[in-house]
């Protein structure tokens, strides 16, 4: 019989890659402060690299797409995770489906406690008419507040990077990493969930193109018509490498965490980087910092956005899926020479990129 203080902590995130990155830097706090207790995290099966880091962590893959659907399916899956015999249930996610599970757990005497996810706020943020363009609250400061509720309170500033992954000779990340010379590294990843949060690519091709001269860049990316055009990239120029097609996640985080920078969308990729301090440099089209998305521990500065006085209506949404008359081509105001400048600021200053 497993003690009561000795049962494991149920947690759940089922969302985008991106979301579920955000919880890395949340779960290494957790484990500074209580290294003993032990978490069953439920996501989706993609998701499982992310975790490999922690030793007090089993991971759970759920297949939401071919199973658990209808009210029958989430019961099946209740009783799934019940098998546990968690001791408290921390929603990450807070939709539907994972309030139905939290009546579940708390119809069985589960301490249960789900994201607050700050909606009047956001609706605040995003409305066109009496915007109230303030920050909202980071997600990662969201996601602790739940393991609060649950009694288990975290300092993010107790967070400590991890040291980079070893990568054996062998490995296919060692070979490309390897056959660099002694330039610098960059990572582009230039999709997004969404149109209004994709930098044009005819925009992010000059910045490859003049970066790639004295760097290396490593393209990340996915979709199939996606990486026909990173594969023409490629193909084009003589310093770029399309990892899309090469590598798996969890490949491609090991290369991630060698990077000397990111250039990411309001995406995962720039989430990932984060999480091995690396310096990300995000664009910001139709969504905007303060949203709450910001990759973990990066200056404001770090940050490339729409001209407000241009664009007053940005944010337009939480997700960039809105794009309102007249700023179908609001992205393209951010000339490629300003991401081109900045990312040979990140990369050449001297000082520590974090605060």
């Amino acid at each position: 019989m497993i003690k009561k203080n000795n049962r494991p902590i149920l947690v759940y995130r089922f969302s985008s890659l991106g979301d579920i990155a955000m919880t890395v830097p949340v779960l290494r706090s957790f484990f500074q402060t209580y290294p003993n207790q032990k978490i069953v995290f439920a996501s989706r099966p993609y998701a499982a690299p992310l975790f490999k880091e922690f030793q007090n962590l089993e991971f759970i893959p759920i297949d939401l797409n071919n199973n658990y659907k209808g009210l029958y399916g989430l019961l099946n899956l209740f009783r799934k995770l019940k098998k546990n015999k968690v001791k408290s249930v921390v929603d990450l996610h807070g939709v539907l489906r994972t309030k139905i599970l939290n009546l579940l757990f708390k119809l069985t005497f589960t301490r249960v406690k789900s994201i607050n996810k700050g909606r009047s706020e956001r609706k605040k943020l995003i409305r066109k008419k009496n915007k109230i363009f303030k920050p909202l609250t980071q997600v990662h400061y969201r996601y602790s507040d739940v393991f609060r509720g649950v009694g288990f309170p975290i300092d993010l500033s107790n967070h400590e990077y991890p040291i980079k992954p070893f990568l054996s000779q062998e490995s296919k990340e060692h070979k490309m990493l390897s056959n660099i010379s002694n330039k610098k590294m960059i990572g582009i990843a230039p999709f997004a969930a969404h149109v209004g949060k994709s930098y044009p690519l005819d925009l992010m091709q000059k910045v490859i193109a003049y970066l790639q001269k004295d760097h290396i860049i490593y393209l990340f990316g996915g979709g199939n018509d996606n990486l026909k055009q990173l594969n023409i990239w490629e193909n084009v120029y003589d310093n770029v490498i399309d990892l899309s097609n090469k590598l798996n996640l969890q490949e491609q985080i090991n290369i991630i965490s060698y990077l000397d920078i990111m250039i990411s969308m309001d995406s995962a990729n720039g989430h990932l980087a984060a999480n091995y301090d690396i310096p990300v440099l995000t664009l910001w089209g139709m969504t905007h910092p303060f949203c709450g998305f910001t990759p973990f521990n990066q200056p404001q500065e770090n940050s490339i956005t729409l001209d407000r006085n241009n664009y007053p209506y940005v944010p337009t949404s939480i997700f960039g899926n809105k794009i309102p008359k007249g700023y179908e081509n609001a992205f393209r105001s951010v000339d490629p020479k300003i991401v081109i400048e900045k990312v040979l600021e990140i990369l050449y200053q001297t000082t520590p990129h974090h605060n």
